[in-house]
């Protein structure tokens, strides 16, 4: 019972000291710094209290906590003060009658652990389930009852500000052109989509979403940057997590986590296996036209999908604290994956007046098998001073995807059965070498710069038979090479209330897009220049501003480039693009930050112009099905998208036992640009695709601690509809129900959870091409799932307070404003 009273006194001390803040008398103030570390590891400790208590005056009350870096700055008025300094777990320190008359710096103050109080957890202490910062939002999976037994995916289409659609892409605050990092790093996946839905939640410890990146981060990626870390143990000696699942449809895994930590080393592993199958279902309804746009005839088409899928994912790692300033890190990743996906695909013709005419089906038989193995190193070198720091990185993987299909196609008015094979085999290594220095120096300032070099290369063998015969015109090897070299400075300081970080990044990209069947090779080179500015204001204790601006871009890859692709359905076919360039954003957000006792409140103002931008249009091929004609989506560059915006985020706990979450965004997209293609019949065509569209979502999450201390979480999500250059996108709805209940003294908890509870989730669209077609389309990736998990843990404290590692990790681990 012990951690209760510490956790209640906790709340407390932070509810005084924004009480107090807003009491103080006027009269002459000082500031009294200082550092909190933790006393074994020398681990700066975040969220610590500090605590000024006036020995005169014992009404007269100051405060604060610490930041990432473990500083704290704490405005007083002058006078004798006892100072006490508290972290929950650990115990407390007191400096009785300190006077203070000035400024002071106190020094770094080390806590030790308090093994009595850890020894004595009956309740858990719960971080919040996001951490609220003004650069970016920290996501804390461990709480989330929604993701047990989920994926990757599941975990970030439950992150406010960000939406995985049903087909697996995803956005920030709207933008699809979003950068996907694991543990600071791009994934070496061939399809990053496909990627996280293999990887299971319960190997995240936390993701990062960084809406405006500053110039040490790539520049990779317009609309932001998600930041996924994986767990690695932290708490001394032997202690693990296991869990295991079983789900309807079938989502049947078994992943555990194990850690060994002593004075010199940190061993720890994850592994997880899965075995699940993912039904789901398509239709799209389309009214062909007559140049005039009168009605030529009808087809309707369904799709059922079943898709099964058996996968591996597991880690080995070690840090070997080679000093008390070096640690040696290395990490040994592994995933394997094999699946099968049945593609049902049923077409029924109507003629002009509806009457039916006859039916084919078209079934798309898939195996897929896919192999990735990375191996990843860190030098982390911490000088005498506080934050300076050098660390050196390297990364090495390989990604193998083998993707075979087998199509058949009959129709109710033909004996004629047609059969056509497809193979896909695509390879991938990528080679990453970094090294970024931090150097503070002065009160508040810093300097920080780095290097980085980003080595890929992709090579796709695509190739098709029909009826046994080659087919030429689909067979090719598309080789991409990507060479990014980047350079980056950054320099932050700190004036009275106001915080600098001023920077810029160059990269020098070097890229192959090379289709070596028809002896197509293109190469592009270009150097772009990516500057970063961020200033912020604190208001008052609780209250900051900030304005900022980062330069971002985003380069076509994978299936945006390919040329050639699947045959699932002979008359929809997506076709991408060798020539496509890479888009160009700056942007610019407003931020506000304001706490309460039981409140915060994030606010945002943004915007973004991006030149150069994707978007996917549809076209004639010029070539026929049965009479009907066949329909080509592929990616271009439009001209000019500009994107503005307004996003809030709430966490408010109005009662112990219950705590909300809320986003909600707002956003407004204008398009401006020609498309200009030559037709089947060698006229010129003109599209113009001018399109201004306002969409909003808004997500919201509710955890209430039921009687007998079981936790019912809700999750609603509304997504609103956007019109596009071609349609429109219909609004949606989805909520997500979950349960879970502490057994075995602590150690075990089982959970439910009910994902798409109205199995509502789907992509709806409306397409509209004068002269070509009308139709309206809906995609359901997964149908309802239901989920059972148990989870048990030995020698780990439910959600204990997880501190951050000796070693400094990678590039996207810091970039906090100074001071």
């Amino acid at each position: 019972m012990r951690q209760i009273k510490i956790l209640a006194t906790l709340l407390l001390l932070c509810q005084s000291v924004f009480v107090f803040s807003q009491q103080r008398p006027e009269r002459a103030k000082i500031i009294i710094t200082g550092n909190v570390i933790e006393k074994t590891s020398n681990t700066p400790l975040e969220y610590a209290t500090i605590t000024l208590k006036n020995t005169r005056n014992p009404k007269l009350i100051f405060g604060g906590i610490t930041d990432s870096k473990g500083g704290f700055s704490v405005e007083a008025a002058a006078g004798n003060y006892d100072i006490i300094v508290e972290f929950i777990s650990f115990k407390p320190t007191e400096i009785k009658g300190k006077q203070l008359t000035e400024n002071t710096n106190l020094g770094t103050i080390a806590l030790a652990e308090d093994a009595t109080q850890l020894n004595e957890v009956v309740v858990r202490a719960e971080k919040t389930t996001v951490e609220i910062k003004l650069d970016k939002k920290v996501y804390n999976v461990g709480n989330d009852l929604m993701v047990k037994g989920g994926t990757v995916s599941d975990v970030l289409d439950n992150i406010p500000s960000v939406s995985v659609d049903v087909e697996g892409n995803i956005s920030l605050r709207g933008n699809e052109n979003v950068r996907v990092l694991i543990d600071g790093r791009p994934s070496n996946a061939i399809n990053v989509s496909e990627a996280l839905r293999l990887i299971p939640a319960d190997a995240i410890e936390k993701v990062e979403v960084i809406t405006n990146p500053s110039a040490r981060y790539d520049a990779e990626g317009g609309g932001g940057i998600l930041n996924i870390i994986l767990k690695k143990g932290k708490n001394k000696g032997v202690n693990g997590t296991f869990i295991g699942t079983l789900g309807e449809p079938r989502n049947n895994g078994l992943s555990g986590t194990l850690n060994y930590k002593s004075d010199q080393f940190n061993l720890f592993t994850t592994q997880g296996y899965s075995n699940r199958n993912n039904p789901g279902n398509a239709l799209t309804n389309s009214r062909y036209l007559n140049d005039d746009n009168s009605t030529r005839d009808y087809m309707n088409e369904t799709r059922e999908n079943d898709r099964v899928n058996k996968s591996y994912n597991g880690n080995f790692g070690f840090d070997w604290f080679l000093d008390k300033t070096w640690t040696w890190t290395n990490i040994v990743n592994f995933r394997k994956s094999s699946g099968d996906n049945i593609d049902n695909v049923f077409q029924n013709y109507y003629d002009v007046d509806f009457v039916y005419d006859y039916t084919r089906n078209r079934i798309n038989k898939e195996e897929s098998n896919s192999k990735n193995i990375e191996y990843s190193t860190n030098f982390t070198k911490n000088f005498k001073k506080e934050g300076h720091k050098l660390t050196i990185d390297g990364s090495f993987s390989s990604n193998w995807d083998k993707n075979f299909a087998f199509i058949s196609d009959t129709n109710t008015n033909s004996t004629d059965v047609s059969f056509d094979e497809t193979a896909n085999l695509q390879e991938q290594s990528r080679n990453l070498f970094q090294t970024d220095y931090v150097y503070p120096f002065g009160k508040g300032s810093q300097f920080e710069m780095g290097y980085k070099g980003d080595f890929v290369k992709n090579t796709t063998n695509y190739s098709v038979i029909s009826d046994g015969t080659p087919r030429p015109e689909f067979t090719n090897i598309l080789e991409y090479k990507e060479k990014v070299n980047a350079l980056y400075v950054n320099y932050g300081f700190k004036v009275k209330k106001f915080s600098f970080l001023f920077g810029t990044r160059w990269e020098d990209s070097d890229i192959d897009v090379n289709q070596l069947a028809t002896n197509d090779f293109n190469n592009k080179k270009y150097d772009n220049f990516f500057p970063s500015a961020f200033v912020n204001y604190e208001i008052g204790d609780q209250t900051n501003a900030s304005i900022s601006y980062s330069r971002r871009i985003q380069r076509p890859r994978g299936r945006q480039l390919n040329p050639f692709n699947n045959l699932s359905s002979n008359v929809n076919i997506f076709v991408g693009n060798p020539d496509l360039n890479p888009a160009l954003t700056d942007a610019i957000d407003l931020g506000f930050l304001k706490r309460w006792d039981k409140l915060t409140l994030n606010t945002s103002l943004y915007g973004n112009k991006t030149t150069g931008a994707f978007q996917f249009v549809r076209r004639e091929s010029g070539d026929f099905q049965n009479g009907i004609p066949i329909i080509i989506s592929s990616p271009i560059n439009l001209a000019t998208e500009y994107r503005s915006g307004f996003e809030f985020t709430l966490n408010y706990s109005p009662y112990k036992w219950w705590k909300l979450n809320g986003n909600f965004n707002f956003f407004y997209a204008e398009t401006d640009g020609d498309y200009t293609y030559t037709d089947f019949n060698g006229n010129e065509v003109v599209q113009n695709f001018d399109n201004s569209a306002t969409s909003w979502f808004t997500r919201l999450t509710s955890k209430i601690t039921l009687p007998y201390k079981i936790d019912w979480q809700t999750n609603a999500t509304y997504n609103g509809a956007q019109r596009t250059a071609q349609g429109k996108n219909l609004g949606n709805f989805s909520m997500n129900l979950a349960f879970s209940k502490d057994v075995l003294k602590d150690k075990g908890t089982v959970s439910l959870n009910v994902s798409d509870v109205f199995n509502s989730r789907k992509r709806m669209m409306e397409t509209y091409i004068p002269g070509v077609v009308d139709s309206y389309g809906e995609m359901q990736w997964r149908v309802r799932q239901i989920n059972f998990s148990f989870t048990y843990r030995f020698n780990v404290q439910k959600n204990e307070k997880e501190r951050k590692p000796r070693n400094g990790g990678q590039q996207d681990d810091g970039g906090d404003f100074p001071g």
